[in-house]
């Protein structure tokens, strides 16, 4: 299908209000974003030349909807449903949507994790459909003309990523892209941003996975990961080129491994606008669960002694955020790396041991912490309670190694521990909720990285909020898209954990939630973006228009009107032929 044959007509937000046609006949079903199957009306099948194309009769968009969900729950695996779900949105972008929305508490678990990681594991042998770009060695040269040809699309977000570091499986070459994918859905059903502003790129730059390699039927770049200068080289000109084609779009990194992911971002802060969701998102979420738990215990943040089991990427993430939330709650820059403790496979992360450059950060110098200087009390354990810890997080991987002794050495230094494991799968969790309950008699504020249903403890029900980075990277994307931001920054995050927890309410803070629900992730999205746009704004960052326009004093409520208007619901738009 040629590019050209279709076009959008915006109002005066951005937002799509029609959309322009200009071809005919039965290759408009072959457009997705334009096709409507059985819902095109008498009027367009006429103006479209689709007379006798479709069965007479037309259905709503509503119709469709109960139609295709009873074709979805008769699917018995979770594969089957996205495959499902992914063929539909391959013809019909606004159904597939709106059969999202329709049940996204349920179908979020299949567009994205943990489904997408089977779909990302299988990307090669159920191919269907291409989506998206893949760049490679062999044509990154060629990226900027690539990139051109979706400037008809108004490109405004894009996820990138090389594919190395996916949802705790690693390398998993081309297959990646399926990551991208299931985000930028997310971002239509969080933010609204329309499906066709949003681009899902691979950079194929090989892989490590012999599996993969070995395998026939594998779809990516058959080649061992390049690195070093040529890697470096290969993220530039894909850098560059986007920065040119797109230069207000907004560039999601996603699951690059440990230090490229830090050396990423943090190179291209200022080049590109972009963050890095593994990173930042992870810390964000996290951050919002422990503020939760600060309204729930009457204690204020820059009072706790926190400790992040696993020094990974989303570890120092989750590090980072809470930092950059202590230093806004008044503390320097160094009081609070002193309450923030990191702990990786060697024990707690300190300055002397040769370690990579982005652990750095929250390395601690034996000499302003002697207990540090006895190997023995670099454990997980000693490091509790030496430390005194009150909040204990779990990035690690590790299952079960918040044991009952942990546990209980966090209750010992408070009365309300906040134990968050977070890790994926539940086979990966640190403690099990109803473990962590039993061990503190129902005493401490939990939330996971996996979903878990209620535990009910001495007759006690608590619901468990699951820390997923949806409620943050949708909001931050509509908030940087309406302010018109020039980069990402770390405030942002802060102002989206803010939102993201006050979204919390009383009577779920009564159960011990410490998150929102999943199924007002529209609600939190918007919060979150009204916070990020406030906060460009703010930091002075934002377009010099929108900085005019919205930096006085009670122009929250106008900012909110113009994000409300932004969004894209999924519904059919007029069509025009041309």
């Amino acid at each position: 299908m040629s590019e050209n044959q279709y076009g959008f007509k915006y109002d005066e937000y951005g937002n799509t209000r029609e959309i322009l046609v200009y071809s005919s006949g039965t290759s408009v079903h072959g457009i997705s974003y334009v096709n409507k199957g059985t819902a095109f009306t008498l009027s367009e099948r006429k103006r479209l030349g689709l007379e006798a194309a479709l069965p007479p009769a037309v259905r709503s968009l509503e119709h469709q909807v109960e139609n295709s969900k009873i074709k979805v729950n008769s699917k018995e695996q979770p594969i089957e449903k996205f495959i499902y779900l992914r063929s539909l949105f391959d013809r019909n972008v606004a159904l597939a949507h709106a059969l999202i929305k329709s049940d996204i508490e349920n179908l979020m678990g299949i567009i994205y994790t943990p489904t997408v990681g089977l779909a990302v594991q299988q990307y090669s042998s159920m191919f269907r459909q291409a989506n998206g770009l893949h760049f490679y060695p062999g044509n990154i040269d060629q990226a900027e003309n690539i990139l051109r040809r979706y400037l008809h699309r108004d490109i405004r977000v894009a996820v990138v990523t090389d594919n190395q570091g996916i949802l705790g499986i690693g390398d998993q070459g081309a297959g990646g892209i399926a990551i991208c994918l299931g985000k930028l859905m997310l971002y239509t059903q969080g933010a609204g941003v329309a499906p066709w502003h949003c681009l899902p790129i691979s950079l194929d730059v090989g892989t490590n996975n012999e599996a993969l390699l070995a395998d026939s039927d594998y779809l990516g770049w058959r080649h061992h990961r390049i690195v070093g200068d040529e890697y470096l080289e290969f993220i530039r000109r894909f850098a560059h080129a986007f920065r040119n084609v797109f230069p207000n779009a907004l560039c999601q990194w996603e699951d690059f491994s440990k230090q490229n992911a830090f050396a990423i971002r943090d190179t291209y802060l200022h080049d590109l606008i972009s963050f890095n969701d593994d990173i930042q998102g992870t810390g964000a979420v996290t951050l919002a669960g422990i503020l939760t738990a600060m309204r729930i215990k009457l204690e204020k943040l820059e009072n706790q002694v926190f400790l992040i089991h696993g020094a990974g990427a989303g570890g120092v993430g989750v590090a980072e955020q809470i930092g950059v939330a202590l230093i806004e709650a008044g503390l320097t820059e160094e009081e609070a790396k002193d309450r923030i403790f990191t702990l990786d496979s060697r024990g707690v992360v300190t300055s002397d041991r040769d370690i990579e450059e982005y652990k750095l950060k929250f390395a601690k110098d034996k000499e302003k912490f002697p207990w540090l200087k006895d190997p023995a009390n670099q454990s997980l354990l000693e490091a509790v309670k030496r430390a005194g810890v009150t909040v204990l997080i779990g990035t690690s991987g590790q299952g079960g190694c918040f044991t009952q002794e942990v546990v209980e050495a966090v209750a010992g230094n408070t009365d309300r521990p906040v134990i968050m494991p977070l890790s994926n799968p539940t086979s990966m969790t640190e403690a099990l909720p109803e473990d962590i309950y039993r061990w503190t008699d129902g005493k401490a504020l939990v939330a996971t990285g996996s979903p878990f249903a209620p535990v009910t403890h001495n007759g006690v029900t608590h619901h468990i909020g699951q820390c997923n980075n949806v409620f943050v990277f949708p909001g931050v994307g509509l908030g940087v898209l309406g302010s018109g931001a020039r980069e990402v920054l770390p405030q942002f995050f802060t102002a989206a954990a803010h939102a993201v927890s006050s979204c919390v309410s009383k009577a779920d803070m009564r159960e011990g939630c410490l998150v929102p629900a999943v199924n007002t992730l529209r609600e939190v999205s918007s919060k979150v973006a009204l916070a990020v746009a406030m906060s460009a704004v703010e930091h002075g960052v934002s377009r010099p228009c929108v900085f005019s326009t919205f930096q006085h004093e009670g122009d929250e409520i106008r900012m909110a009107e113009l994000l409300r208007k932004m969004r894209w619901d999924p519904e059919y738009l007029p069509i025009v032929a041309m």
